[in-house]
């Protein structure tokens, strides 16, 4: 069964998200075979998952030092004790962010463009949710301790954890959000394993698939069974887009530090985190359609759509920066003025304005349709804006925290070598592990697209009979 909907496509935008002569059949072969064919995957992708595992490998190093020295291998000082870490983190957390909005609450909202790209959106958030959870434990610089007093169960002193504190806010709103979001992604893939295991040649491959299948032969019960449980999970992720990186900019809010003890800061850091995300959905996207011809499944009204929403949301996180600047000059408060100041003319001066080239004036382009569907322009400008996210966050923590109420305490904040290791090394792990996931499971999802093509064509009937029935139904009714 499939869930019933109203579903009336407009011949202009909705017919452009399958193009070219479609079958059921040839929609399944181009997902599929990208997995059981491995002979499609090129020279690209060698280069792209050895640069990704070179990052590992960077990474790991890293760690090992770390946890050998202690984090004074990285640049934090006082009264800059949160900064590449914190950064990092927030900057992860955001990426996330896209996967579960485009998976939860474009189903909750009947959008059938996300069917196309949901599912490297779902898995970009786990990996990315990952690279963020290594830095504050890490920070912690004996991360084997810090898990005993993050959970410290039974505790028989009453003493930890502390509730009150935001980073306890921030242990078990990530959990909850990576646990979901896996279950979520993983319901999401049953179908789709049951179909590379009746299509595989090998016997032990259908065997593999056949376990992560559990089962699922395509009967009655199991669609309703399977569609229930994803829209339950669908209703759980929906807040969790909201709640969790609100809950990360209490991280600041709820301190006294200038600069960060605003209201703004939870719908701020949303805005900010499905901008961020949105932007590395359009990296991954344009070089993987490319690469496995998936232009007909990912088209470029994807593209435009996705374009939008970055507009979108990057035109309210700008709205944040002014309003930071009006909050300092309207209330005349001297340290806020102080911090603002610091921040136009200051040390650090050029990364406010990079911050502000990267995310207000490299977006306006995106006004202009034509923009919107040029790959080469859309990809750049996506990686501006994912540099521009980067500094935002650097704006905010160590910009914040090198000048507090005392002069006497100010101290400049340089990261080192390691700071920069590390992140380079998140950011190739996840490259990695998403190669190795377009590599080795569906990045599209195959029954929901031939659903939607199911749709699509019973439309067309129905346009061309004359007739106002709605649509409804699937291809696997």
């Amino acid at each position: 069964m499939a869930i019933k909907e109203e579903f009336r496509p407009d011949s202009e935008q909705h017919t452009q998200l399958i193009t070219g002569e479609q079958t059921y059949q040839s929609l399944e072969d181009s997902i599929s075979l990208v997995v059981l064919d491995q002979q499609r995957h090129k020279s690209n992708w060698y280069l792209v998952a050895g640069l990704g595992f070179l990052g590992v490998n960077m990474l790991m190093l890293t760690v090992a030092y770390l946890l050998y020295m202690g984090i004074g291998i990285w640049g934090n000082n006082q009264p800059v004790g949160w900064a590449f870490d914190i950064i990092n983190f927030v900057w992860w957390i955001g990426i996330g962010h896209a996967g579960t909005l485009i998976s939860a609450i474009l189903l909750l909202m009947r959008q059938p463009w996300r069917n196309s790209i949901n599912r490297f959106a779902e898995a970009m958030t786990l990996f990315a949710v990952m690279c963020a959870a290594m830095f504050p434990l890490l920070h912690t610089g004996r991360p084997w301790v810090a898990a005993y007093w993050l959970f410290p169960y039974p505790n028989w002193m009453g003493i930890l954890p502390q509730f009150r504190s935001p980073l306890m806010w921030d242990v078990f709103a990530v959990s909850t959000y990576f646990t979901v979001s896996a279950i979520f992604w993983y319901v999401g893939l049953i179908p789709d394993f049951a179909t590379l295991r009746d299509k595989a040649k090998k016997i032990w491959l259908a065997r593999l698939f056949g376990v992560f299948a559990m089962g699922w032969r395509g009967a009655a019960r199991h669609w309703q069974r399977y569609e229930s449980a994803y829209l339950i999970l669908a209703g759980l992720s929906t807040p969790l887009v909201l709640s969790v990186h609100s809950i990360v900019s209490l991280d600041f809010a709820s301190s006294i530090v200038v600069g960060w003890n605003t209201t703004l800061f939870p719908p701020y850091f949303v805005a900010g985190a499905i901008f961020a995300g949105f932007a590395m959905v359009i990296i991954l996207a344009i070089p993987i359609r490319k690469w496995y011809g998936l232009d007909h499944i990912v088209t470029m009204k994807h593209m435009d759509w996705m374009a939008k929403i970055m507009l979108a949301t990057g035109m309210i996180v700008c709205y944040g920066y002014f309003c930071e600047m009006f909050y300092a000059f309207y209330s005349g408060e001297s340290y806020e003025l102080q911090a603002m100041e610091a921040r136009l003319t200051g040390p650090y001066w050029f990364l406010y304005y990079a911050l502000w080239f990267c995310n207000f004036f490299a977006i306006q382009p995106l006004w202009v349709p034509a923009v919107r569907r040029n790959l080469s322009a859309l990809f750049w400008i996506s990686i501006i804006v994912s540099i521009g996210m980067w500094l935002e966050r650097f704006v905010i923590i160590p910009l914040s925290l090198n000048r507090d109420y005392v002069p006497g305490s100010w101290h400049m904040y340089y990261p080192t070598a390691w700071d920069f290791s590390m992140f380079f090394g998140t950011v190739g792990f996840f490259v990695f592990m998403m190669w190795l996931f377009v590599r080795f499971v569906p990045a599209i999802n195959i029954f929901e697209m031939k659903d939607l093509l199911y749709k699509l064509r019973l439309s067309a009937r129905h346009s061309d009979k004359g007739s106002s029935e709605p649509a409804g139904g699937g291809a696997h009714e």
